[in-house]
């Protein structure tokens, strides 16, 4: 797999695991009282506090071992080469030298075709000269 690939794919898994932390957060976090004005919020019906904060430690540390492969991952990217004017001097270079060799198939693809057709052609008289051969008297 390419390095671009790989990014795409690290980029996909931060964001899932970001959406499940967010979301097991919000559905997990124990209530807290917005104002001293406020009534005393209803006990959370799901374990205890400490098996929620192991939980999102959990969530959290996968989330920057996946942030860092993503950086380690960036870092491996090749290093462009020079300027912009390098670069497109590069492009046109290999432009050129993409067109050539496809004039070079062009050539070859047309000889190809061409020795397809005699090959075709005495076939078809091969056959026509089988099918009027006279059977013996």
């Amino acid at each position: 797999m390419d390095i671009i690939s790989q990014l795409q794919e690290q980029v996909n898994l931060m964001a899932q695991l970001t959406f499940n932390t967010i979301g097991t957060l919000q559905r997990d976090a124990p209530p807290n009282r917005l104002s001293p004005n406020y009534p005393e919020p209803p006990p959370h019906p799901t374990e205890d506090g400490a098996s929620f904060a192991e939980q999102a430690k959990q969530m959290s540390t996968a989330l920057v071992k996946a942030a860092k492969q993503f950086d380690a991952l960036v870092e491996a990217l090749p290093i462009s080469e020079g300027d912009e004017d390098a670069q497109v001097e590069r492009i046109a270079k290999l432009q050129a030298e993409n067109d050539a060799i496809g004039q070079e198939l062009q050539k070859q693809l047309e000889a190809a075709e061409k020795e397809l057709n005699q090959v075709r052609e005495l076939f078809s008289q091969a056959s026509d000269n089988c099918l009027n051969l006279k059977k013996p008297e």
